[in-house]
């Protein structure tokens, strides 16, 4: 199976794809790490929970909505496995949402992937999905990624709670500001 296959959405230094199996080091190195997951509700992973997270994306994961699903990030100059972003379905107060989620290895941050990221993200919901509405949902105290979502385009809505965590709700819909 060749790349171009895996390939959901290009950038001009990104590749996101499909997960394979064999991208399993590389994301536990990722689920492993404290600062990476400093504003995750459960922390850092172990390798079986990484494995299992892995096998459920491999699986199809959302089935309901199969046009969504998080990818792996590859830094095109070096091909390397550098994260995982994607689009992932909630219900939040009995609405149907999409979060546009995003992590990155930390020698990758502050050099603007997150937002190239994040803006194809964005562009690939509305024009390729026609998703009406994205979301972000960003821990209080996250500020590298509040910046992230607002160099986008999106503005806090609120706080709302998911799964017992507190989180604010950045939101963005479709329009000028999209494209």
């Amino acid at each position: 199976m060749g790349a171009e296959v895996l390939t959901v959405i290009e950038t001009p230094r990104l590749i996101l794809r499909k997960f394979r199996d064999d991208d399993l080091d590389e994301l536990c190195l990722l689920y492993a790490d404290n600062d990476i997951r400093r504003y995750f509700p459960e922390g850092v992973l172990s390798r079986a929970q990484t494995k299992e997270e892995l096998d459920w994306f491999l699986g199809g994961g959302w089935f309901e909505h199969p046009e969504l699903g998080l990818w792996a990030t590859i830094y095109r100059p070096t091909g390397r496995f550098i994260g995982r972003c994607g689009l992932i379905p909630w219900t939040i107060d009995s609405q149907q949402e999409t979060e546009v989620t995003y992590l990155l290895a930390k020698e990758f941050w502050g050099q603007g992937l997150g937002a190239e990221a994040a803006g194809a993200l964005v562009r690939y919901a509305f024009m390729r999905l026609h998703l009406i509405r994205l979301i972000a949902l960003i821990d209080r105290e996250n500020t590298a990624s509040i910046r992230t979502a607002e160099k986008v385009g999106f503005s806090f809505e609120r706080e709302v709670e998911v799964e017992g965590t507190k989180a604010q709700l950045y939101s963005i819909g479709a329009g000028p500001q999209s494209a």
